[in-house]
């Protein structure tokens, strides 16, 4: 079976800053017809910095969650932005860190409604140069031990899924060795 669905019609429901909502009718692989509610985001870029066995992570209050959450530096990319110059530019107003950045991951955070894709780069050669967190932002940054962060993850007080992804993959690839 041909695994396709072919957008037949769509409307677009709502835009904002951050996303765009959109219905869209589609034929099925067998024929039928189906609707999907698609979010619409340029995706974003995030930035995995190990220091001395230490992970470089983010703390901050997430209002649909109602509390403050652990995360790698990220943030959303412009439009017609490049993922490494969007990850650049996180790290830095973040956390005040400058570095060569390597490909790592790509992750779809939820393929079942939404277009987003992040791009996840693992830091090199970096260098503090000082944070400067836009307006209207508040973060805490803090240097985790990597067992710990595992051991945070376990324990569900990291749940954001590329941090999740980053340090799982970072570990694996560091076991391998």
């Amino acid at each position: 079976m041909k695994l396709f669905e072919k957008k037949l019609n769509s409307r677009t429901v709502f835009i904002g800053k951050i996303l765009k909502l959109q219905v869209d009718e589609v034929e099925l692989p067998d024929g039928k017809k189906s609707v999907r509610e698609c979010v619409r985001h340029s995706g974003g870029a995030a930035v995995l910095l190990v220091n001395e066995n230490k992970v470089l992570l983010v703390k901050q209050f997430r209002y649909l969650y109602g509390k403050a959450v652990y995360e790698i530096p990220a943030g959303k990319l412009n439009a017609r932005e490049a993922p490494s110059v969007a990850a650049a530019r996180e790290l830095e107003e973040e956390t005040g860190y400058r570095a060569d950045l390597k490909p790592f991951l790509k992750l779809y955070p939820s393929p079942g409604y939404t277009d987003e894709v992040i791009h996840i780069f693992y830091a090199e050669k970096f260098s503090f140069v000082g944070q400067r967190l836009d307006d209207g932002e508040f973060l805490n940054c803090e240097f985790v031990p990597l067992d710990k962060a595992a051991a945070m993850v376990e324990g569900n007080e990291i749940c954001d899924a590329k941090t999740v992804a980053a340090i799982y993959k970072f570990l694996s690839m560091k076991n391998s060795l």
